[in-house]
């Protein structure tokens, strides 16, 4: 089925903008220039939009001429055009995204020609799905879960592999009630059974370590280091 793979749908959207000028500057250039500052990642007003798995803003000027046999042809008008892979329903998806972030939305799509009418929920999913470009080969590059959920096993992931290099000297049988207790407290603090939290946070791309942090793990490096240049028991006795 076009746009969709499993639960994942996958949005392209073409949204003609004004031809014409204000304070000397082209509509498109200010649609460019918005777009160019917003912010990104986990600060991005589209991290706050339920079940984004990614999205992609940008203006497109021209089509390339590739040359013969093709036909030279050129766009009317410059576009903006919005990408997106989400799960679930696209109404559902673009009624949240009004909700979570109306003025955002207002501010991206506001010299597009004929947004001026969009007032509501409804009435943008209606000027989306006018504008939609259909997907008829559609990869997602994600697993078909909700989004709280692969959030989740991503935290989850990270923080497995701290646990790892944490401890990795506890690997002996000496040391087995230690290991038990200390991924006992692992299981505690990340709570696998809870999606919402702790977990990755939308949007982020890597995870903020403050100074102490990477304090303590340097010094775990350096003394994991340590230890396997140390002679074993029976390196010492030989």
């Amino acid at each position: 089925m076009p746009n969709k793979n499993g639960n994942a749908y996958g949005l392209t959207v073409l949204c003609p903008i004004k031809n014409g000028v204000k304070d000397d500057k082209s509509y498109s250039s200010l649609t460019r220039w918005h777009l160019q500052n917003m912010q990104l990642n986990e600060h991005s007003p589209m991290a706050k939009v339920p079940e984004t798995y990614m999205c992609r803003f940008y203006v497109l000027n021209d089509v390339f001429y590739e040359g013969g046999p093709a036909d030279e042809e050129h766009l009317k008008s410059h576009y903006l055009v919005f990408s997106s892979n989400f799960h679930g329903d696209l109404d559902d998806y673009l009624r949240n995204m009004w909700q979570s972030i109306t003025t955002q939305v207002i501010d991206i799509w506001k010299y597009c020609v004929a947004f001026e009418k969009v007032s509501d929920a409804d009435g943008f999913i209606d000027y989306i799905k006018q504008c939609q470009v259909k997907n008829n080969l559609f990869f997602v590059g994600a697993n078909d879960e909700p989004l709280p959920e692969q959030l989740k096993a991503l935290y989850l992931k990270q923080e497995f592999s701290k646990f790892v290099f944490k401890n990795q000297k506890l690997n002996t049988n000496k040391n087995a009630q230690q290991l038990q207790d200390a991924f006992n407290l692992f299981i505690k603090q990340t709570q696998p059974e809870n999606v919402t939290n702790p977990s990755w946070q939308p949007g982020a791309c890597t995870e903020t370590i403050n100074k102490t942090d990477f304090y303590t793990l340097q010094k775990d490096k350096e003394n994991n280091i340590s230890d396997t240049d140390k002679p074993s028991d029976k390196e010492a006795t030989a």
